[in-house]
């Protein structure tokens, strides 16, 4: 038994470290999801659309009826008390014919048992006990269904919030996933370059040998590739960072690999193929600008609630009660129902200074709509100047490297051939670096640009 519960639990820590190694595999929108899916902010802001649901029953609740019990029990600890009609033997028979001339011969009967013909008596106070249920329900109050129709509107801002969030994790997200992507891409052309150099490295090191070169020669190359190796390690040390940050967005365990199918060309081709500056902007589409209208909504209705608060509130209510313990002479109903009318007369001002402070408070909300409205239409042309620009300067940069990579082609056979200098191909070398760097930043630009302005049209 004791060998059968150590194959158990080995085998369920295989298990777990087999869950621990678990890869993922993501393109740009694949991620994207999966974030939306697990990104523990934005699950917060999520839990927001269900407290706003629970806050509108809660509001929906006292309009509803109210059923409210209790049983109280209640003892004078055998306390007496003399009672005494205060004349005596010549006023019981005056009491009692008033009675009988008003018919009232439970009375009659209880005060003749209680007092007799003295007029007077004691009395033992006896414990009481009593069980009550009272329905009552809101019949007429506007201020309610205004201030129902205001729950709605915090729920929806609360549902437009999430979908603001979500934009913000989705931009988060594809700004990481070109850093990565195009780090990488620096390696692949860092490699490369590392490979030509120690195989122009070698074959100096060869010529020096031979006495066709100087010794400066070869250690200036043995420096570029210090240099290119040391590049090499920060960018690695960059993409890690960078992967860390973008498990932690993506809600994944640090332990767990990712792979990014997308590479640069795919996302490159993914905006050239698009041509955002053509499209239109429609600034009901954006969700800040959905949300200010919310907010201008519960504006609004908080004007119209202040107004009804002038209005009177109908209640109604019936409620039942059951004596278990009572005293004999006990004259209250089982039963009894009624309304409740309530009037505001006179509140002090503060009816009126809570109106025009909802006026004023809806009067901000339609300038701050405006001010957004125009920001909203200044940032679209300001992001299509952007773009416009991006493009144009991806286009010269993809030229120039092209111009570069030529260049140092031709010196590079230039030099093995022993026309040019190591100066020569160092120059080479460097502004070749230097062309496919502009160009991989000219490439996040456009992206950049690209997705801000998906961001600001609600696309991503």
């Amino acid at each position: 038994m004791k060998k059968t519960l150590i194959i158990v639990l080995s085998l369920l820590n295989i298990g777990n470290v087999f869950a621990q190694e678990e890869g993922f595999t993501f393109s740009l929108k694949e991620a994207q999801e999966y974030a939306v899916q697990n990104n523990k902010n934005l699950m917060n802001t999520q839990k927001d659309i269900e407290i706003a649901d629970e806050q509108y029953k809660i509001a929906r609740g006292a309009g509803l009826p109210q059923v409210n019990a209790k049983v109280d029990y209640m003892t004078y600890f055998n306390y007496e008390f003399a009672l005494d009609f205060g004349g005596g033997e010549s006023t019981q028979p005056e009491i009692n014919q008033a009675l009988l001339d008003a018919g009232d011969f439970e009375v009659l009967s209880f005060i003749n048992q209680a007092f007799g013909s003295s007029g007077s008596s004691t009395i033992k106070m006896n414990d009481q006990s009593s069980a009550n249920i009272q329905i009552s329900q809101l019949i007429f109050s506007a201020q309610y269904w205004v201030g129902l129709k205001m729950a709605k509107l915090a729920k929806e801002i609360a549902e437009k919030n999430v979908l603001a969030t979500e934009l913000g994790v989705k931009e988060t997200v594809s700004n990481l996933y070109f850093g990565i992507v195009a780090t990488h891409e620096y390696l692949r052309i860092i490699d490369n370059m590392l490979q030509n150099n120690k195989d122009v490295l070698k074959r100096t090191s060869d010529m020096y040998e031979k006495g066709l070169v100087e010794e400066v020669e070869v250690d200036q190359f043995r420096m570029i590739i210090f240099q290119l190796e040391n590049s090499k390690k920060s960018m690695e040390r960059s993409i890690e960072y960078t992967m860390n940050t973008f498990r932690f967005v993506l809600g994944i365990d640090s332990k767990n690999e990712i792979i990014l199918t997308e590479n640069f060309n795919i996302l490159l081709q993914g905006v050239l193929s698009e041509n955002s500056l053509e499209k239109e902007f429609d600034i009901l589409n954006n969700p800040t600008y959905q949300i200010l209208e919310s907010q201008e909504k519960i504006g609004e209705k908080n004007i119209s609630m202040n107004k009804w608060a002038y209005a009177p509130t109908l209640a109604g209510y019936y409620s039942y009660t059951e004596k278990i313990l009572t005293t004999a002479f006990d004259l209250s109903p089982k039963s009894a129902a009624g309304f409740t009318l309530s009037i505001p007369i006179v509140s002090g001002g503060t009816r009126i200074a809570e109106l025009n402070k909802a006026k004023i408070e809806l009067d901000k909300i339609n300038r701050n709509k405006l001010l957004l409205e125009e920001q909203l239409n200044l940032q679209n042309n300001q992001l299509k100047y952007e773009l416009r620009n991006a493009l144009d300067n991806y286009q010269m940069q993809k030229e120039n490297t092209n111009i570069a990579k030529r260049v140092y082609e031709n010196i590079n056979n230039k030099y093995k051939q022993g026309l040019v200098s190591s100066l020569d191909l160092t120059l080479a070398n460097n502004n070749y670096l230097q062309a496919e760097n502009n160009y991989i930043t000219a490439v996040l630009n456009l992206l950049q640009a690209k997705l801000n302005m998906d961001k600001l049209y609600n696309n991503l």
